[in-house]
């Protein structure tokens, strides 16, 4: 603590000549010396407090996630309180061990609503979903995953459909890149993608599940069903 010191003060209270002048003095001393380590009090618990506050636009969010055993295999179901987030292929590596600005926690109570219509899908007695989505990706790949959502049930589209739809009629392999950056798999149904040639092309969770989904969907015909 920094001490405020008078040196003549010093030298009188040395030389045992104090008046109510000194003692005046002192008290003032001492009131300062109170006031500096008030404030440098306050600084510390603001520096403390800055501390523990993230940033604006850095705050934690909580998704929810379960496992769900499914006729496309096993997925993970991982919901924020805006939507479905993502629905992917369980590969035994999620959640992500590194998750900037994410808490991931289990809770079948909150995935279980979505869960409850993907077994209706599965089932064969539900054609479109009525539960929320919060896509997350850059302009294009959302505008792509929008068109995704537009395919009808049953019917299949080829890349280029989906770049024309888009407006970007050349972006055909962009679109490619963007199905396979799709973070919710079925619900957007990258699935229902197929070659110019009418092949079943790629698919993030293999072409037998792919072949799986269009035949449940009763759209593996001709070419597809070779």
């Amino acid at each position: 603590m920094v001490r405020f010191v008078d040196v003549n003060l010093a030298g009188d209270l040395r030389s045992n000549h104090v008046t109510s002048w000194h003692l005046s003095r002192l008290r003032s001393a001492a009131l300062l010396s109170k006031l500096f380590a008030l404030a440098q009090r306050k600084a510390e618990m603001e520096e403390y407090n800055r501390a523990r506050i993230l940033p604006k636009g850095h705050s934690v969010e909580t998704i929810y996630y379960s496992r769900y055993d499914s006729l496309a295999g096993p997925l993970i179901v991982a919901v924020s309180e805006k939507g479905l987030v993502a629905l992917e292929f369980d590969r035994g590596k999620f959640p992500p061990s590194r998750s900037k600005n994410i808490a991931w926690e289990l809770s079948e109570k909150k995935t279980k609503p979505y869960m409850r219509e993907l077994t209706e899908y599965f089932a064969g007695k539900r054609r479109d979903f009525s539960f929320p989505l919060d896509l997350r990706g850059t302009p294009f790949q959302l505008s792509c995953w929008r068109a995704l959502l537009k395919i009808p049930y049953g019917e299949t589209r080829t890349y280029a459909d989906i770049a024309r739809s888009v407006g970007q009629s050349r972006a055909f392999r962009a679109v490619g890149m963007a199905n396979n950056r799709n973070p919710i798999a079925i619900v957007v149904p990258c699935h229902r993608v197929i070659a110019s040639d009418g092949t079943l092309c790629g698919y993030g969770g293999g072409l037998d599940v792919k072949r799986k989904l269009l035949e449940l969907e009763g759209a593996l015909t001709g070419i597809l069903a070779a």
